[in-house]
Formats: C-alpha cells, sequence, structure tokens
C-alpha cells in the first residue's frame, strides 16, 4: 500500500467515526462539531485525491459557513438541545432503515466498482485559475447576490430571535 491509501485509510476512519458520532450525540452542538470533522475529512478525502478546488471549496464553504451558521442559528434561538427533547420511540424502526439503507449502498457500489486492478482516472478538465477566473468573471453578478441573500438572511435571524426592550 501507497502512503496516500494509508492517509485514506486514516482518514476515512475518523469521519466514519465523526458520522457515527453526529447520530449518536446527546447534544446538539456537540454533533455539530462532529459535523465538523466528518466534512473536514471529506475534503481532506478529495485533496488527497488530487481534486484540490473541490477539497478547499468544501472545507471553505461546509466546515467554514454552513456548520458555522447552523451553530450560530443553533445560539440566537432558545430551541432546546438536550437528547431528551428530541427523543422518540421510532428507533427500531429507523435502524432498520438504516440498516436496509446501508445494505443497499453497499451493494450498489460493489457492483458499480468491482474490486481488482484500479486505474487511475484521467485528470478532470479544467484547473483552479480556470475556475477562479470564470467565477469571478462570468459570474461575479450571482456570486454577489447570493452573498447578499445569505447576508439578509443572516440579518433577518438576528431581528427575529432578538427581544423587544420597549413592548
Amino acid at each position: 500500500m501507497t502512503a496516500q491509501e494509508y492517509a485514506f485509510l486514516v482518514v476515512a476512519t475518523i469521519g466514519s467515526l465523526s458520522g457515527i458520532a453526529v447520530v449518536t450525540a446527546r447534544n446538539v452542538v456537540h454533533a455539530a462539531l462532529y459535523l465538523v470533522v466528518a466534512l473536514l475529512s471529506v475534503g481532506v478525502t478529495f485533496l488527497l485525491l488530487g481534486a484540490e478546488f473541490i477539497g478547499w471549496v468544501q472545507i471553505l464553504i461546509y466546515v467554514g459557513a454552513i456548520v458555522i451558521l447552523f451553530l450560530f442559528g443553533l445560539m440566537l434561538t432558545k430551541a432546546p438541545i438536550g437528547r431528551d427533547t428530541l427523543d422518540n420511540q421510532n428507533k427500531a424502526l429507523g435502524a432498520v432503515v438504516a440498516v436496509l439503507v446501508f445494505v443497499g449502498l453497499t451493494l450498489l457500489i460493489t457492483a458499480a466498482f468491482p474490486l481488482g486492478d484500479a486505474v487511475a482516472p484521467d485528470p478532470a478538465p479544467g484547473s483552479s485559475t480556470q475556475i477562479g477566473e470564470a467565477l469571478f468573471r462570468d459570474y461575479v453578478l450571482p456570486f454577489e447576490a447570493v452573498s447578499f441573500v445569505l447576508l439578509a438572511a443572516l440579518i433577518g435571524a438576528i431581528v427575529l430571535s432578538r427581544k423587544d426592550e420597549g413592548n
């Protein structure tokens, strides 16, 4: 095995364990922090595969923005956070569905990608330079529009969550 394969095994193990911890955590904030580790492992997997742009975008957007926004939303609202408020009696049904989905995906993946000699795929067209130029030259208006929509959502969350002192 090569060093890249050993690194993948370590990253896959860490990602799998943190994914299980996301589902089994008793606290929503802890689950979000485990989600950070799981999403980081996905980004590192892309980096190990040589897809630098996708790997860094995964890390920057999902870890740096989405999970932080999720945590920010949790802190702004006064929603109950512990397991007692979220627990229900459908654990057996959830376990059965999870096992069926796991078996189905395992069969699908092993049929699509049989074990054997792996052949390295051809590199994908387009470099980080080309993607950056297209994003900031051709698609700069939609990019900025999305940033304003996210800013408006953040301001709306703050306005809705704060107490009115005068009323």
